[in-house]
């Protein structure tokens, strides 16, 4: 077995993994980066890129069918080629993870192992039995696989889909159950639904998107339940009676039972950390009832161990952004261990791209402070309607003992800008009086925004 000494070992060679690496290399650090699956990231392979394919071409489609109203086209069917669709959208993601190969490929050979990582002492790791690693400090960067439940695989076989395979289909599907409201859920039932596929939602919970504020969650609910078939507060079973199409069988509550077909089953429960198989309890650190490690979220620090953990595997915040950035603070931890710089994090940004968006900002609603806040809320806008389109529901938090924007919920056209917008506010911990100053230029969607702002200060008095 190869013998291999260094400052920094890193499990893990996507978004947080390759900043983890950038950072402890600057800082110095002899590092080892670890990859044992396929590598691209997620963002680029399965995950952010290709969805935001699948979601452009059927804006596109979309936008077909809405041209009519402004007087432009006519009321044909719109013809959409699936396997067209599906070719673009592997084409241009494989350019994605080109580019990502592309950079792993710049780091030294000598900086580089391929395999299973697997602690067998504090801070050192043996990798697929080839090589074994003693580091001073190591960052674990493992990401985050799909959640499935064992019930589903065996019901539906080869008809099973998760977002790590529903992208290598050559067409379209005819029909697509869709098990799992959150983002990743929704996004992709929109998706595929504006492409013309007959598809269901269906979630054991009640809401849709992650969104926790009532207003914006009715309104996400009506306008999304034109286009999509939800089936929430339900629980589902699955059969594939025949080599056709599989039966999914579901009860509304103190309802009868109703069932239907279609010719494919997604799973998009969750992405749990993928920290099994590595051992963790040879890492002496703490771990809770699902074997996740306990951990500082300013620091990345794992107790009081020498052990880091970012991105998707600690499942704090799992979207890109913040998993470059836990990276980056976990490799330069680990670098400079045992000091430790403890850094805040920045304000939460969640933002489903169902167009119109869904987001939330800050740590969401939450009734319990309602007394303590203003809750502004936006009304009609001009420029959404010269769109054609449905303006949405924006909620701006204000704390009422200082009247500093705390955070908020939206749902609407152009969430996506607004939400980041929001974010700054809060991050920059602006009143609502120093936000209502900044420029809003008209028509746009961003005066939504303000509206919602305006209503916050007029709570205030």
């Amino acid at each position: 077995m190869k013998q291999i000494s260094c400052d920094v070992a890193i499990i893990g060679a996507g978004s947080a993994g390759l900043a983890a690496y950038r950072s402890a290399v600057e800082a110095g650090a002899k590092t080892v980066l670890i990859e044992a699956g396929p590598g691209g990231t997620t963002c680029a392979r399965v995950g952010c890129m290709p969805s935001k394919l699948l979601l452009a071409a059927a804006r596109a489609a979309r936008g077909v069918r809405e041209a009519p109203q402004f007087g432009v086209g006519s009321r044909a069917r719109v013809r959409i080629d699936g396997a067209a669709v599906m070719a673009r959208v592997q084409r241009e993601r494989d350019h994605f993870v080109a580019a990502v190969f592309k950079d792993v490929a710049a780091i030294p050979a000598k900086d580089k192992l391929a395999g299973q990582a697997r602690f067998d002492g504090l801070t050192s790791l043996t990798v697929d039995g080839h090589s074994r690693v003693q580091a001073r400090a190591v960052v674990i960067a493992a990401g985050a696989r799909p959640s499935v439940p064992g019930a589903l695989t065996q019901a539906c076989g080869d008809r099973l889909l998760t977002h790590e395979t529903v992208f290598d289909l050559h067409t379209l599907p005819k029909s697509l159950a869709v098990i799992g409201a959150g983002p990743l859920g929704v996004e992709l039932a929109v998706a595929f639904a504006r492409l013309g596929v007959r598809t269901a939602v269906f979630d054991e919970g009640e809401t849709i998107g992650g969104i926790a504020d009532p207003l914006v969650q009715a309104a996400a609910r009506e306008h999304l339940g034109r286009e999509l078939t939800l089936h929430l507060g339900v629980k589902v079973e699955a059969k594939r009676p025949d080599a056709g199409d599989v039966k999914v069988a579901w009860r509304v509550k103190q309802g009868r039972a109703r069932s239907a077909r279609f010719e494919y089953v997604l799973s998009a429960a969750g992405r749990p950390p993928a920290l099994d198989g590595l051992d963790l309890k040879m890492a002496g650190v703490e771990l809770d009832a699902h074997g996740a490690p306990a951990f500082d979220l300013s620091t990345l620090r794992c107790g009081r161990s020498a052990v880091f953990i970012a991105g998707d595997a600690n499942n704090a915040r799992p979207v890109l952004h913040e998993a470059s950035a836990q990276g980056e603070r976990a490799g330069s931890n680990a670098a400079r261990y045992p000091k430790a710089e403890k850094r805040p994090p920045g304000v939460m940004l969640a933002i489903a791209y169902t167009d119109p968006d869904m987001a939330v900002v800050g740590e969401g609603f939450d009734p319990k402070q309602e007394k303590a806040w203003a809750i502004g809320c936006s009304g009609d806008n001009g420029r959404a309607r010269v769109e054609g389109v449905d303006a949405g529901v924006l909620r701006a938090y204000v704390r009422r003992e200082d009247s500093v924007i705390v955070g908020g919920e939206m749902f609407g056209p152009g969430v996506e800008h607004l939400a980041q917008m929001l974010a700054w506010m809060a991050q920059l911990e602006l009143t609502v009086e120093a936000a209502l100053a900044l420029p809003f230029y008209h028509p746009t969607l961003e005066e939504s925004l303000r509206a919602c702002l305006r209503d916050a200060k007029r709570q205030l008095g």
